[in-house]
């Protein structure tokens, strides 16, 4: 198992969280914690996380991101995922996330989207 790990900054005004490690209950708080603290410092209504050192992510883990996502689309929020690793994609698919959230290549094409159509 990969201890799991999260990081982020606020890049040209968007937050980009940088997730490493397993997601799964561990990652539970951080995630949460994360979220609320982005929310307090920042106006932007688009998060984006970055999956790029991350490969796994079980069934807490997914409970996990449904919980943020279902606060951030009340207030009008969207989340884009970058660095998916194909399996990675083919789970948040399988799970319904994909009809939720947007998914970009990389953190810079995600900005480039988000600076587009603003």
């Amino acid at each position: 198992m990969n201890p799991f790990n999260l990081t982020w900054v606020i890049d040209r005004d968007i937050p980009v969280i940088y997730l490493e490690g397993d997601i799964t209950s561990e990652s539970d708080l951080s995630l949460k914690d994360a979220y609320n603290e982005i929310k307090k410092k920042s106006r932007s209504r688009i998060f984006i996380f970055d999956f790029t050192k991350s490969n796994y992510i079980n069934s807490s883990g997914i409970s996990s991101f449904i919980k943020i996502i279902h606060l951030h689309k009340e207030s009008n929020g969207d989340f884009i995922f970058t660095g998916l690793s194909d399996h990675l994609l083919k789970v948040m698919d399988i799970v319904g996330l994909t009809e939720y959230i947007s998914i970009s290549e990389s953190i810079e094409s995600a900005i480039k989207k988000i600076k587009n159509t603003h």
